[in-house]
């Protein structure tokens, strides 16, 4: 019987996840050019939903959403790649793209401080609720591991990006979906990936490379 049970678990969970994670977003994509201006709100709906589950799982620790513990830490070791990552994006597109390069800030600066200063709240910090938060609980039964939380929530962050409809968005949110799941796993915190997540973000942003994720 506990067999059966643990079989059915994960085979639940894994159709959970696929429906999630890849038919969703593949839906998404191919309706794109109907909901783009609503991807922010459905962000927010999908993140508010989210977020509703793991408040109604009592095996869910609510201090991972804000926890702190560490948190100066966990930044230090993130800005060791950040810093020399960011020097390399912005070298990359210098060379191949250098019409994009700061872009945005120089043209639009209103429009470009207030992205950076919604971007942390209205889409960094849902998505790690979902991506990060939410699919590390949800699925004990079928991602044992850190390390198979972390594939499957950098793979599931990449296609989440699939709307966006260029490769580029796709893979390098795949990279990224993979940093901050790891300082997911380290740091138990929310928080603390969303920083992370927020840095790379307003950087791709303010670099010019904003415009494969827009």
């Amino acid at each position: 019987m506990g067999v059966n049970r643990r079989r059915w678990d994960r085979e639940r969970q894994l159709l959970e996840f696929v429906l999630l994670f890849v038919g969703v977003p593949t839906l998404l994509y191919s309706l794109r050019r109907d909901f783009a201006p609503f991807l922010i709100p459905i962000l927010g709906v999908v993140g508010v939903g989210c977020l509703v589950v793991l408040l109604r799982d009592p095996r869910f620790d609510r201090g991972r959403l804000w926890s702190t513990a560490d948190l100066r830490a966990h930044l230090r070791r993130s800005l060791r790649l950040f810093l020399p990552g960011a020097a390399v994006l912005m070298g990359l597109l210098a060379a191949y793209e250098p019409e994009r390069l700061l872009n945005f800030p120089l043209s639009e600066p209103w429009g470009w401080l207030v992205v950076v200063a919604l971007y942390p709240v209205l889409s960094a910090w849902p998505q790690e609720v979902i991506y990060r938060a939410f699919l590390f609980h949800r699925y004990p039964a079928l991602l044992t591991t850190d390390g198979a939380r972390i594939a499957a929530s950098a793979l599931a962050f990449g296609l989440a990006h699939l709307f966006l409809g260029t490769w580029i968005a796709v893979g390098m949110s795949t990279v990224g979906g993979w940093l901050f799941a790891r300082t997911y796993a380290r740091s138990g915190s929310v928080l603390a990936a969303t920083l992370e997540h927020a840095a790379w973000g307003n950087a791709l942003f303010t670099l010019g490379w904003g415009w494969y994720f827009w």
